[in-house]
């Protein structure tokens, strides 16, 4: 059985081991990049093809005849041609809950980063202000303490929910979840304008879609407090970085930290890229990469490959 991984390289810094898919997959090829034009020609005559990030589109689906199944590296589906694959009767299946513990480690480090003020305070250590300072100590940035303080979820999925818990046992957080966008709202839930005034720490987890498409723009940043965080480790598009840019220089917001853009990598720039922004961390999309929930990741695509040549539907979404 002819199998190709397009985009291996984006899962794999040379770091992990891939003997779980060529045990499923002895006659799987490993390209560590494909170009979006290369897709054709790689995927010919490939029963199955596994994907990170690269468009399948129903052009490329429907183009190659042999092609039974599309095993995601990843949760989400919106780069695959689902209409398409259902039509053309191809199986396509992703991987869940394999990162959640290095993104709950990576939202509770920044929030403790941007609560702790650590980036200011580590800049007053190198350039001379601690040295010139008349006491022992810095205290020219507040620092608050976490517990008792409310962390709103937005998307109280696997991902929402471990972060919730972490927050919870490690912080002492409280915390508020948000009603799903455009659905009934549920018990003990809040539409999003009302939970925003009411938060300290603001933390998304939902996915992308039309209706979430700048959920947090102008209008939701005005509503929050002036001291309160902004944490997305979801999707760029959910938070309008103009938006929150400004909102940042005028400090009516008081730090963010943002893993995720509308461009990645972000070839054509980003507000939130500019110098002078306070209390910002911006990380290039590493909140779910610790080398265990990668490893984990590339297993459990084995793993789905395994149930799907058995006749089973592990993890299939079509």
């Amino acid at each position: 059985m002819k199998a190709v991984f397009l985009d291996f390289a984006t899962v794999s810094h040379d770091d992990l081991d891939p003997a779980t898919l060529r045990r499923v997959l002895p006659r799987l090829e490993l390209c560590a990049a494909t170009a979006q034009g290369e897709i054709a020609e790689r995927i010919a005559g490939a029963e199955v093809v596994l994907v990170n990030k690269l468009r399948m589109t129903g052009e490329l689906i429907a183009g190659n005849p042999a092609l039974r199944l599309i095993a995601i590296a990843a949760t989400g589906t919106d780069n695959i041609d689902l209409k398409t694959a259902r039509e053309r009767g191809v199986a396509v299946c992703n991987v869940r809950n394999y990162c959640s513990r290095s993104v709950v480690q990576h939202v509770l480090a920044v929030i403790l980063s941007l609560t702790h003020r650590l980036r200011e305070y580590g800049r007053l250590t190198v350039d001379g202000s601690w040295a010139a300072s008349p006491q022992f100590t810095m205290l020219d940035l507040p620092i608050r303490e976490l517990t008792g303080r409310v962390l709103g979820i937005v998307g109280y999925g696997t991902l929402g929910h471990a972060v919730a818990q972490g927050a919870e046992a490690g912080l002492g957080m409280r915390v508020m979840v948000a009603n799903r966008m455009g659905g009934e709202r549920e018990r003990d839930r809040f539409d999003l304008h009302e939970m925003l005034p009411q938060v300290d720490v603001l933390s998304l987890h939902c996915p992308l879609t039309p209706a979430t498409r700048n959920l947090i723009g102008a209008r939701e940043l005005a509503l929050m407090r002036p001291d309160a965080l902004l944490i997305n480790t979801a999707r760029g598009g959910l938070v309008d970085a103009e938006a929150l840019a400004q909102a940042l220089r005028a400090g009516r917001i008081g730090g963010a930290a943002i893993d995720v853009l509308t461009q990645e990598p972000p070839v054509d720039g980003s507000p939130l890229l500019a110098p002078d922004l306070p209390n910002l961390i911006v990380t290039p999309h590493i909140a779910w990469a610790a080398r265990e929930a990668r490893q984990r990741c590339i297993d459990e695509m084995a793993a789905n490959v395994e149930e799907f040549l058995r006749g089973g539907a592990r993890n299939r979404v079509v």
